[in-house]
């Protein structure tokens, strides 16, 4: 017995007729009369008494219409329900990203967010990859817009753009020009976070692959801005994407210089758990960020950025050559 034989044998007791229901549903009235008389061997006694009148309710199959009606409400409640969400969007969103990337794409994202899915209750979330993955794992994150670590581990990773990283010097620093040898870093002493974060593995990799020794003026895990603070008050210099200095390099408070031979660079992507369905909400809220990137980068509002082409399960590369 299925959702279909008790539409079917509802029908036929609401007409008291098999001809009447089989001419409803565009049937023969021997195929309505089989599958009422399959339904009675299933159920084990008479749905029906027939007449050369029609058909007649049996005890039992008054008792079988209750819970068909009711089935039938429930089903088309769910119709009614699923059908009214169509294109509406997701109930709640939450998306996170790491400090650099969320001031460069909040504002956008979530008024275009807003103006698709106007319903949609939207929370935004700002923190350290360490500590966005594992509550997005956890699924209290539905989408997370990071820099791609070395190791992506469970997640899809889906690339939004290439973005050029930079030596961060005090205003007074003697350094001139507007790039820095990679090679030189070695002379410079360097205010990084621990070990654990992306930025710190990612110089170690280049004191390793370029053969230059790492100095360490502090270790900071702070924010980014008490790391530039810690940078003008003449600590030490730091690395970041130029995008983090914006304002400071406009004061003149910081200096900035890209690193070249090689240039370094680092990917920002859209990412979510693999074991986590793309539904089609969250396939339209990856189509509105990337147009977002887009429209930033076209308009030159994300300094040393270049898009990348859509793609997923991207696998890592924290350093590459331009």
């Amino acid at each position: 017995m299925n959702s279909d034989d008790l539409a079917l044998f509802a029908l036929v007791a609401g007409d008291l007729s098999i001809s009447r229901a089989a001419m409803a549903l565009g049937l023969d009235q021997s195929t309505v009369s089989r599958r009422i008389g399959l339904l009675e061997t299933q159920l084990g006694g008479q749905l029906f008494r027939r007449s050369g009148h029609g058909v007649r309710l049996t005890e039992r199959g008054r008792l079988l219409l209750d819970y068909a009606e009711r089935v039938g409400l429930i089903l088309d409640e769910a119709f009614q329900a699923v059908q009214s969400r169509s294109g509406t969007g997701p109930a709640h969103l939450c998306i996170a990203a790491q400090p650099t990337i969320a001031r460069m794409l909040f504002g956008s994202l979530s008024r275009a967010v807003r103006a698709r899915f106007p319903a949609t209750r939207i929370r935004l979330i700002e923190g350290l990859a360490a500590q966005i993955l594992p509550r997005m794992d956890a699924g209290e994150i539905d989408l997370s817009i990071l820099y791609v670590p070395e190791h992506t581990g469970g997640q899809h990773w889906e690339a939004l753009l290439l973005e050029d990283v930079h030596l961060i010097t005090p205003a007074g620093h003697p350094l001139e020009g507007s790039t820095v040898d990679v090679r030189d870093l070695g002379a410079i002493p360097l205010i990084l976070p621990s070990t654990h974060h992306g930025l710190r593995v990612l110089v170690e990799k280049l004191a390793s692959r370029y053969d230059f020794p790492l100095q360490l003026a502090l270790e900071c895990d702070g924010s980014i801005s008490i790391t530039k603070r810690l940078v003008r008050e003449n600590c030490g210099c730091t690395i970041l994407p130029s995008a983090a200095v914006l304002e400071d390099i406009a004061s003149g408070t910081l200096k900035s210089f890209r690193l070249t031979n090689p240039t370094i660079t680092r990917t920002v992507a859209a990412t979510w758990p693999k074991k986590s369905l793309l539904t089609d909400d969250l396939s339209s809220i990856l189509r509105i960020l990337r147009h977002c990137t887009e429209s930033i980068v076209a308009e030159e509002r994300w300094p040393d950025a270049r898009l990348c082409p859509a793609t997923t399960s991207l696998p890592a590369t924290a350093v590459e050559n331009s």
